[in-house]
C-alpha cells in the first residue's frame, strides 16, 4: 500500500489522507501507520501537514491535555494555519463563511466552550433523549412500513428509505424545521459530507446558513415554542447566544446531529448481516442491543477523523516532539482497533466487556466528546431493532462487501447505499 504524499521541508514523507486505501477501509488502511514508532505527519491538498494521532493512549492524551486546544486562535504567539477553514475553503466554501465556523461550539475552547455546550447539555442529556424514544419509535415504524414499498426487483435500498430520513426527521422536529423543508435540510446536509467540492459545496453551506437564519428570524418572532430553537432564544442567568452563534449551532447540529447515525446504522446493518453469529446473538437476545450499537461503533463506526488539535506549548505525543502551534489529527478509525486498548480489536463481539480503559473512541474524548452520542445511540438502536424485528429475513443483496459502494470523503466512513432484500 502506498499511501505517501509529498514530503515536508526536513524530507520527512507525508501520509495523503485522500489515499485510496485509507478511504476506502480506514480500520485496515491506519493499521501500519499507528505501528509506526513516531508519528507521521498526513496532508489533504489545500491543508498544511498536521500530524497524525492513530494510537488510542496518544488520542485521549491529544483530547484531554490542557496544553491541546481546539481553537488554533487560542495558541500563544504568531497566527496558527487554521485547518478546519483550510479544509472548508479548498472544498468550496464561498468567502465570509470563516466565520460561521468560528463561532460553533466544535472550534471553541474554554469558557467559550463551555458556556455554548451549557446552554445544550440538557436538550442532549439521557434524560431527554429517553423523553424522545416514543417519537423516534414512531418514526421508524412509519418508515418501515412504507419500505417494501420502495422495492425493486425485490430490493430496497436501506440508507435512502430508513437510515437517512430516521435520523433527519429526529433532529428537524429538534429545532422545529417545517416538515415542508426538510428534504431541502437533508438535501444540503448530504452535500456537505459527502466529500463534495466546488460551487456545490458552497452553494449548499450558504443554502443551509440561510435557511438557519430564517429559521432564526421565525423563532424570534414566534417566540414560546416547545423546541431547542426557542430554548436558546431566551435568555439563560443573562446569557444570550449572538444570532451567528446560534446559526453556526443549529447548522452544526443539523450536520453532525444526523449524519453521523445515518452511517451508524447503515454501517450496523452491514456488519451484523456480515457477522451470522452475531447476528443470531442478538435476535436470541435483543436486550444486547445498546451493547451491540456500542459495539458497532467501535467496530464500524462513521467518523474516521476527528477536529485537529493544536499544541499550546513545546510537548511530546507518545515519543515525537510536537512543537507549539503544530496540529495533530486524531484517527479515531486507527484508535478503536488498537490492539493496546483492545483485545482481538478486529473481531465484532456484541458482548465484548470493556474495562474504562478500553472505552472506544467513535464519539471523541475529553470536553468535546460528542454531544449527542446518547441521541446517536438511542436512534441507532431503535432503529436496528425496529428494522431486524419487522424483517426476519433481511438479508444483503450484494454478493460481497466489496460490491457495496462506499463514500469518497476521508472523514466520514459510509455506504453510499445498502441493498437489501426484505
Amino acid at each position: 500500500m502506498d499511501v505517501q504524499g509529498p514530503q515536508t521541508e526536513d524530507d520527512e514523507p507525508v501520509i495523503d489522507l485522500a489515499a485510496r486505501e485509507l478511504v476506502r477501509d480506514p480500520f485496515t488502511g491506519y493499521g501500519p501507520i499507528r505501528e509506526r514508532p513516531q508519528l507521521v505527519r498526513g496532508q489533504v491538498r489545500g491543508v498544511d501537514p498536521m500530524w497524525l494521532a492513530t494510537r488510542h493512549e496518544d488520542i485521549r492524551t491529544v483530547m484531554s491535555d490542557p496544553c491541546f486546544t481546539i481553537d488554533a486562535a487560542a495558541v500563544p504567539g504568531g497566527a496558527v494555519a487554521h485547518r478546519t477553514e483550510q479544509t472548508w475553503q479548498a472544498r468550496g466554501m464561498l468567502p465570509g463563511y470563516e466565520k460561521y465556523l468560528r463561532a460553533g461550539i466544535f472550534d471553541a475552547d474554554g469558557p467559550d466552550h463551555r458556556r455554548l455546550r451549557g446552554l445544550l447539555t440538557a436538550a442532549f442529556s439521557p434524560r431527554r433523549v429517553a423523553a424522545l424514544r416514543p417519537r423516534i419509535e414512531a418514526v421508524a415504524a412509519a418508515l418501515l412500513d412504507r419500505l417494501p414499498e420502495h422495492a425493486e426487483h425485490g430490493v430496497v435500498d436501506l440508507v435512502e428509505h430508513f437510515a437517512r430520513p430516521l435520523p433527519i426527521t429526529v433532529i428537524c422536529e429538534l429545532i422545529a424545521v417545517p416538515e415542508a423543508d426538510r428534504d431541502r435540510w437533508r438535501r444540503r446536509s448530504n452535500t456537505l459530507t459527502a466529500g463534495t467540492c466546488g460551487g456545490e459545496l458552497g452553494a449548499a453551506l450558504a443554502g443551509m446558513v440561510d435557511d438557519a437564519h430564517t429559521l432564526v428570524d421565525h423563532h424570534t418572532s414566534h417566540p414560546g415554542g416547545d423546541d431547542l430553537v426557542s430554548a436558546l432564544l431566551t435568555a439563560h442567568d443573562g446569557d444570550r447566544l449572538s444570532t451567528v452563534e446560534l446559526v453556526a449551532l443549529i447548522v452544526n447540529l443539523v450536520v453532525a446531529g444526523h449524519i453521523t447515525t445515518v452511517n451508524l446504522i447503515a454501517n450496523g446493518t452491514e456488519a451484523l448481516l456480515n457477522h451470522p453469529d452475531q447476528l443470531a446473538a442478538l435476535r436470541r437476545d435483543p436486550t444486547l442491543m445498546p451493547h451491540a450499537v456500542d459495539e458497532l461503533m467501535r467496530y464500524c463506526g462513521p467518523v474516521v477523523r476527528a477536529l485537529p488539535r493544536y499544541a499550546t506549548r513545546d510537548t511530546t505525543v507518545g515519543t515525537t516532539p510536537v512543537c507549539a502551534g503544530e496540529a495533530v489529527l486524531p484517527i479515531l478509525s486507527a484508535a478503536n482497533r488498537d490492539p493496546r486498548a483492545f483485545t482481538d480489536p478486529g473481531r465484532l463481539d456484541i458482548t465484548r466487556t470493556r474495562s474504562h480503559r478500553e472505552t472506544h473512541l467513535g464519539f471523541g474524548h475529553g470536553a468535546h466528546r460528542c454531544l449527542g452520542a446518547h441521541l446517536a445511540q438511542e436512534e441507532a438502536a431503535i432503529a436496528l431493532s425496529a428494522l431486524l424485528h419487522r424483517f426476519p429475513g433481511l438479508r444483503l443483496a450484494a454478493a460481497s462487501p466489496q460490491d457495496l459502494e462506499r463514500g469518497t470523503n476521508p472523514v466520514n466512513w459510509y455506504l453510499k447505499a445498502l441493498p437489501l432484500h426484505l
